[in-house]
């Protein structure tokens, strides 16, 4: 088993889980931290995310001023941080679940159908 996909504390994930499970507790915060208001919180940063690039075009938005650039980089952190939360909550191993998905999409996605293709693999 790689490191990647190893128990709660092992993975890559488990040093921000316990941070942030630290960082809830002190403020009182864990009851707030339902799944359902983490997921929203998660939409919302998303959403903050994806303002940084509204009414850019392409190739702006592969060169982004340095301020945009650090705006952007704080939302990700955002997202990235309520997702580890949530999955936390969930109790999911979010490096395990992902390695999973990358398998079942390269079901989904096979290389002879679609490389260089954009279409949903409902499409092929």
């Amino acid at each position: 088993m790689s490191r990647a996909t190893q128990g709660d504390g092992e993975d890559i994930f488990g040093a921000l889980r316990q941070t942030l499970r630290q960082f809830a507790q002190e403020r009182d915060w864990d009851q707030f931290h339902y799944p359902k208001n983490l997921a929203i919180a998660l939409s919302v940063e998303a959403a903050e995310l994806l303002e940084n690039f509204q009414w850019v075009s392409e190739t702006e938005s592969a060169v982004l001023p340095t301020e945009r650039r650090e705006q952007v980089r704080h939302e990700m952190a955002d997202v990235l941080l309520y997702l580890i939360r949530l999955a936390d909550k969930l109790n999911i191993d979010l490096a395990a679940a992902a390695a999973e998905k990358i398998q079942l999409n390269a079901g989904k996605y096979p290389i002879d159908k679609a490389r260089g293709n954009a279409k949903k693999y409902t499409e092929f």
